[in-house]
C-alpha cells in the first residue's frame, strides 16, 4: 500500500514538474471547483426564466456577462452550470471509452484465433457507420439525455483504442515474464489483468485525457443542433440560444464569447494534459511539436505514432560510431 501511494505521489510529481502539465491540472482543477461549486459561485438561478423585466442586458457589476435577450437569464451563471455538462460527458465517455477499448483490445491480442476474428470484424463495421444520422435516430427514439450521448459516445468511440491496444499487446504476450507467467500455470484471465493490461496503462491513461477534450467539442457540437438534454444548460446549448436569440443581430456578443471561450478553455486543459502525460511516458515523442500531435489526435493517427515510437530499438552509440567510420 506505502509503494502504491509512493509511486502515486511520484507520478503526480511529474506532471506538476512538467510546463504542460502544470498547466492543464491547475485549469481542470479550477473546472472541478467551478462545477462542484457552482450553486455557490453563480449569483443568479440560471434556469429562473421569469425575470423578463431584465432581459438584453449589457454587462455590468450586477450581471457580470448580461442576460440573454429571450428570457433575461443570467449569462454568467449559465456559464458556471455549463461546466458541469462539460465535465460529466467528457470525463465520463473518455474512461468508458478507455476501459471498453482496453478490455477488447487485451482480449483480441492474447486469446487471438476466434476472439481476435470476431472483435476486429465488430471494429470494421463499427468503423463504417455514420455517427451522426445514428445519433440524430437514437436521441428521437429514446429522449434527449445525456447519459444516451455518453452511451453513443462510447459505442463509437472505442474501436480506434482497441486496435491500437491489439497491436501492441502482440509484443507484450512474447515477454519473458508473460511466458512465465504461462509455464508458472496462470490462467488466460490473470495474465491478461495482471500482466498485460498494466503495461498498456499509462496509453490508456494519456488516451483518456486526449479523447475527454474531443469528446468536449462533439458535446458542444451535438447540444449546439438540438441533440443534448432541453433542460440541462450546456455550452453549446447556450451557443444555439444565442444564435437563435439574434445575439450577433443585436450586438451581444458576449452571450456568444462566453461560451466559447469555456469550450476553449476545457479542451485546452485536457489536451496540455494528455500532451505532458504522453511525453512523461514516451520521451522520445518530445521531438514532435505540440500542433502536430494535436492535429494527428484529431485524426486518429497519433496513438498509432505513440506505440510505433514505442517499438522501435535504439541504435548504440557504438554501432553509430562505426556506421560513420564506415561512410
Amino acid at each position: 500500500m506505502k509503494d502504491r501511494i509512493k509511486d502515486l505521489s511520484g507520478f503526480l510529481l511529474k506532471i506538476w514538474r512538467h510546463p504542460k502539465g502544470r498547466v492543464g491540472a491547475v485549469l481542470i482543477a479550477l473546472l472541478i471547483f467551478t462545477a462542484i461549486l457552482a450553486p455557490l459561485i453563480a449569483p443568479y438561478d440560471p434556469y429562473d426564466v421569469t425575470a423578463r423585466s431584465e432581459k438584453g442586458l449589457a454587462p455590468s457589476l450586477s450581471h457580470l456577462l448580461g442576460t440573454t435577450i429571450t428570457t433575461g437569464q443570467d449569462i454568467f451563471s449559465m456559464l458556471i452550470y455549463g461546466t458541469r455538462v462539460s465535465l460529466l460527458v467528457g470525463v465520463v465517455s473518455g474512461l468508458s471509452i478507455a476501459f471498453l477499448g482496453a478490455i477488447l483490445g487485451v482480449i483480441s491480442g492474447f486469446l487471438g484465433k476466434w476472439a481476435d476474428m470476431l472483435i476486429m470484424r465488430l471494429v470494421d463495421v463499427m468503423l463504417v457507420i455514420p455517427t451522426l444520422p445514428l445519433t440524430i435516430v437514437l436521441t428521437n427514439l429514446f429522449g434527449k439525455s445525456y447519459g444516451l450521448i455518453i452511451f453513443i459516445f462510447t459505442l463509437f468511440g472505442w474501436t480506434g483504442l482497441a486496435r491500437v491496444v491489439r497491436s501492441q499487446v502482440l509484443i507484450i504476450k512474447k515477454s519473458t515474464y508473460v511466458k512465465a507467467a504461462q509455464l508458472a500455470g496462470a490462467s488466460d484471465f490473470h495474465i491478461m489483468f495482471r500482466h498485460i493490461l498494466p503495461g498498456v496503462s499509462h496509453l490508456l491513461i494519456m488516451n483518456t485525457a486526449l479523447t475527454s477534450a474531443g469528446i468536449m467539442v462533439a458535446e458542444a457540437g451535438l447540444s449546439f443542433l438540438g441533440l443534448g438534454d432541453p433542460t440541462a444548460i450546456s455550452w453549446g446549448k447556450m451557443l444555439a440560444e444565442a444564435q437563435s436569440g439574434g445575439a450577433l443581430l443585436f450586438g451581444h456578443w458576449w452571450w456568444i464569447l462566453a461560451p466559447g471561450i469555456g469550450i476553449f478553455v476545457s479542451v485546452f486543459a485536457f489536451m496540455r494534459l494528455g500532451l505532458a502525460l504522453e511525453e512523461i511516458f514516451n520521451p522520445r515523442m518530445r521531438r514532435t511539436s505540440s500542433i502536430r500531435k494535436l492535429w494527428k489526435s484529431m485524426n486518429g493517427a497519433y496513438l498509432q505514432d505513440v506505440f510505433h515510437s514505442m517499438d522501435e530499438e535504439p541504435v548504440p552509440v557504438l554501432q553509430k560510431e562505426r556506421v560513420a567510420v564506415r561512410e
